[in-house]
């Protein structure tokens, strides 16, 4: 497995902002890849200050594109398709909060780390019918703040960030990362192919 995944994560850093467009499409649409893009922008800023601007509009666009893929298939299946993947109690407090501020809720998952339930949130939203455009301007104009702050902690931190990067338990980390990302989303695409053969 280690020698498998560390020419990956090195493929990744390769190609650059292309390798954050691609973790942005599949973290925010069916995939478990939770602080995937984080990792990868931090090493990446932390090599390359100067390229922050466009690290941050990659990784932003790549997470707008995946949430239109989850948007597609949620809007479709409206609020009897939210209810095979999301627990009724859920459901009606996501209700509530969409009914009383959309953009609070949607503001508060694009910025916060995992564990919050930024998939749960933007499913929601697009079972409602929240309105597409506004769902998808409010990710890309969240998420660039999310990233650029990210970003200019790496630029602060940037050399110890390396030296950790170059570390053996950093390269294990990776691996069981991975190793868990592989298995979460093998998981989530399971629970999707489960709820479109349902429909």
């Amino acid at each position: 497995m280690h020698a498998l995944l560390r020419p990956l994560f090195a493929f990744f850093l390769h190609i650059g902002g292309f390798g954050l467009v691609i973790l942005g499409v599949l973290d925010s649409s069916f995939f478990f890849l939770p602080f995937g893009n984080d990792l990868l922008l931090v090493v990446l800023v932390a090599r390359h200050h100067g390229y922050l601007p466009l690290y941050v509009l990659a990784a932003s666009l790549g997470s707008a594109t995946g949430v239109l893929l989850l948007d597609l298939v949620c809007r479709k299946g409206g609020e009897e398709g939210l209810k095979k993947m999301v627990s009724a109690r859920r459901i009606n407090y996501l209700k509530k909060k969409m009914s009383q501020s959309a953009a609070v809720p949607l503001i508060v998952a694009c910025l916060a780390p995992p564990p919050f339930p930024f998939t749960a949130v933007i499913a929601a939203a697009s079972a409602f019918q929240y309105p597409k455009m506004r769902l998808l301007a409010y990710v890309l104009g969240t998420r660039a703040v999310r990233f650029t702050l990210i970003g200019l902690a790496a630029m602060t931190f940037g050399r110890r960030i390396l030296r950790i990067a170059n570390s053996p338990q950093f390269i294990w980390f990776i691996v069981g990362f991975s190793t868990l990302c592989i298995v979460g989303s093998a998981l989530s695409i399971l629970r999707w192919v489960r709820l479109s053969r349902s429909r």
